[in-house]
């Protein structure tokens, strides 16, 4: 196992930076989880780390040893691609065995090893396949053997699961999670769905435009993210936002359509602030319908249906309030109509408060 550090990374090509300052440490077998929209770095960081691209600025660290001159077949690290990258005219067999090969390993402890990777991941009546015979799903499993089977320091995964299905990806993802945990081995996993991220890492770190967003655990960026654009990345359906003002006395955040009371804490961050204008982010779930909900002091909004979408376990709602979008999960006893107009409240203490113009949270 290894810590694997990046110190004040920076990525260009020519004029064009692509990753700036980038700061960042895989602890000793932890499973950390790079996530973000397409050309945000994510992928870039990877193979810098694999020694597939040159370092621009900065440093990368692997188990304490400065690697930024190293080449990829000496940095102890196994990485698995998106599309598999396997040996078509192979068998399985002699996938698993091609880096052993290179090294030099003698054929007992190649056996042992491929036998023991085999296991591991159910592939051993496979190995006299070719990959053309394969699913997605066993090439799948052949890559990640292949990374196994080294040993490796580190694992690096750039977007494993995207060429599969959604039902064999979620499969996968348990299976990799699973084998991760057993083997311990510090791992580096790159994805850009959100739904991966959350599910499979100790930790996440959220990417855009070449910088980290925010690092931290799943549910912890989930329930209290750092700025809109993490609000919205993170969480599916995106959280919703409405802009508003804060009213004189700081009490309230007025729209154009209603007001929300502030919470006691942010209250006296805003004392003062009136007028001031701010975004109110809620999430989903946390919209309920007002019939189920006691009121108390939370507001009643009517909500104007424009669109259902049953998903079994859950219906999700979209509509307006006024000028503003509203979406919200409902429990599949309760599915309105097109164009009903459905009371509903929120949870006043799930709100989350942005700067408009730093996106920044207020709670930071």
């Amino acid at each position: 196992m290894a810590v694997v550090t990046l110190q004040n990374v920076g990525k260009r090509y020519g004029d064009i930076p692509v990753i700036e300052d980038l700061n960042l440490e895989v602890g000793n077998g932890e499973f950390l989880v790079l996530v973000g929209p397409s050309g945000c770095g994510k992928s870039t960081a990877l193979r810098m780390v694999a020694g597939l691209e040159d370092v621009s600025s900065g440093t990368i660290g692997i188990d304490g040893r400065l690697v930024n001159r190293v080449a990829p077949k000496d940095r102890d690290v196994a990485m698995v691609f998106q599309n598999y990258a396997l040996y078509p005219h192979m068998t399985v067999r002699e996938n698993l065995e091609f880096g052993l090969r290179m090294r030099k390993t003698p054929p007992a402890e190649r056996d042992r090893l491929v036998a023991e990777a085999a296991e591991i991941l159910e592939i051993g009546h496979l190995l006299d396949r070719r990959p053309r015979q394969l699913s997605g799903g066993q090439r799948q499993r052949v890559a990640l053997g292949r990374a196994i089977v080294r040993k490796p320091a580190v694992f690096l995964f750039d977007e494993p699961l995207s060429n599969l299905d959604a039902k064999l990806r979620v499969q996968m993802r348990a299976e990799i999670k699973k084998l991760q945990q057993r083997l311990r081995t510090t791992t580096l996993y790159v994805t850009h769905d959100q739904v991966e991220a959350m599910t499979m890492g100790s930790r996440i770190a959220v990417m855009r435009s070449g910088r980290i967003q925010q690092i931290g655990a799943p549910l912890e960026i989930y329930r209290s993210p750092a700025n809109l654009f993490v609000a919205q990345f993170i969480g599916a359906p995106p959280m919703n936002f409405l802009s508003g003002r804060v009213e004189e006395r700081a009490r309230a955040v007025v729209t154009d359509s209603f007001s929300l009371p502030l919470p006691q804490w942010l209250r006296k961050a805003l004392a003062g602030g009136g007028g001031r204008k701010v975004v109110v982010g809620i999430r989903p779930e946390n919209v309920h319908p007002a019939e189920v909900v006691s009121p108390g002091d939370r507001p009643t909004l009517v909500l104007e249906v424009e669109v259902v979408e049953p998903l079994g376990d859950e219906v999700v709602v979209h509509g307006r309030v006024g000028a503003n979008t509203i979406v919200c999960k409902l429990g599949p006893q309760r599915v309105p109509l097109v164009g009903e107009k459905l009371p509903i409240t929120f949870d006043l203490e799930r709100l989350h408060f942005f700067d408009p113009e730093t996106e920044r949270s207020l709670a930071a």
